[in-house]
C-alpha cells in the first residue's frame, strides 16, 4: 500500500462531510472515488493533499503519517493533484505553467535568483528542459508559447495534469478531470491516465462522474454516499452492487 486512509472523519459546523472513511491504495494502481454530489469525494482529496486537516483518523503515505503537514510539504513528498475547477495561470504561457509546477523541486534561493547567479541560471535551464519534456509527453508541445487562457477545456485539463507531473509525484490525485470534456477528449484523457500508470508507474486516485471512464480505467473503486463508504471493490463488483445502484449508478448507467 502506498496510501492508507484510516477512519477519516471531517465535519463543517454541524455537517458531517466524511464519517470514518477507511481504504488503502496499492502502488501502481488506479483507485476511483465515486458517489453523488456532496458525498465527500473532494473533501477527502483535500485531506489527503493537506488542504484540510481531518477531525479524526489518519492518512499515511509510504508508511508515514501526513496528518497536519502543509500542502507544499506533502507535494514535496510525492503527492500532487489537479482540481475540480481548472486552476491555471491564465496569462502565463503553457510552458510557464508547467515550469511553475517545479517549485517544490527547486533549490536556488532568493539571493541567487535575484542576482542571476550561475547556479540559478543553470537550474532555470534544467527546469525549462524538464518542462518541455513533459509538454512533449502530454502532447501539448505545439501549444508551448500560447497563453493558457487560449486553450480549449480539454487541453486545459491535460495541461493541469502536466503541471502536476512537474512535481515528480508518485501519487497523483485527479479531481473530475473529464468534467466538461466531449467524447473524443475523454478518450484522449483515458489514454493519458493509463499511460501514466503503465509507463510512469504512477499511482492515481480518480474522482469522476463519467462512469464509462471510471469502469474502463480503474483497478478498484470506492463508493461514497453522504460522507460514508458504502462499497469498495473491482469495477465489475461495483456495477453489480445493489446498494450502489440504488444510491448512485441507477440501472441506466450500467
Amino acid at each position: 500500500m502506498i496510501l492508507q486512509v484510516n477512519d477519516i472523519t471531517k465535519t463543517f459546523g454541524g455537517l458531517v462531510a466524511l464519517e470514518e472513511i477507511s481504504f488503502g491504495v496499492h502502488k501502481g494502481s488506479i483507485k476511483a472515488l465515486i458517489g453523488p454530489n456532496g458525498a465527500g469525494k473532494t473533501t477527502l482529496l483535500n485531506i489527503i493533499s493537506g488542504i484540510y486537516p481531518p477531525d479524526k483518523g489518519a492518512v499515511s503515505f509510504n508508511d508515514r503519517s501526513i496528518n497536519g503537514l502543509s500542502p507544499s510539504i506533502i507535494a514535496g513528498m510525492g503527492i500532487s493533484r489537479t482540481f475540480q475547477h481548472v486552476e491555471l495561470f491564465a496569462n502565463m504561457t503553457v510552458l510557464e505553467n508547467i515550469m511553475v509546477g517545479r517549485h517544490v523541486r527547486t533549490k536556488a534561493g532568493l539571493l541567487s535568483c535575484g542576482f542571476r547567479l550561475p547556479s540559478a541560471r543553470s537550474e532555470e535551464r534544467a527546469i525549462r528542459t524538464f518542462s518541455e519534456e513533459i509538454l512533449h509527453y502530454i502532447g501539448l508541445s505545439h501549444r508551448r508559447d500560447e497563453k493558457a487562457s487560449s486553450l480549449p477545456i480539454g487541453e486545459e485539463r491535460i495541461l493541469e495534469i502536466g503541471r502536476a507531473l512537474a512535481t515528480e509525484p508518485t501519487l497523483l490525485l485527479l479531481d473530475e478531470p473529464a468534467s466538461g470534456l466531449n467524447e473524443v477528449e475523454t478518450i484522449e484523457l483515458s489514454i493519458l491516465i493509463k499511460r501514466l500508470r503503465d509507463e510512469k508507474a504512477l499511482t492515481i486516485i480518480l474522482v469522476e462522474h463519467d462512469m464509462r471512464l471510471v469502469m474502463d480505467i480503474s483497478d478498484e473503486i470506492v463508493v461514497l454516499d453522504f460522507g460514508k463508504k458504502i462499497a469498495e471493490g473491482a469495477p465489475a463488483e461495483i456495477q453489480n452492487n445493489k446498494l450502489v445502484i440504488d444510491a448512485y449508478l441507477g440501472e441506466d448507467d450500467l
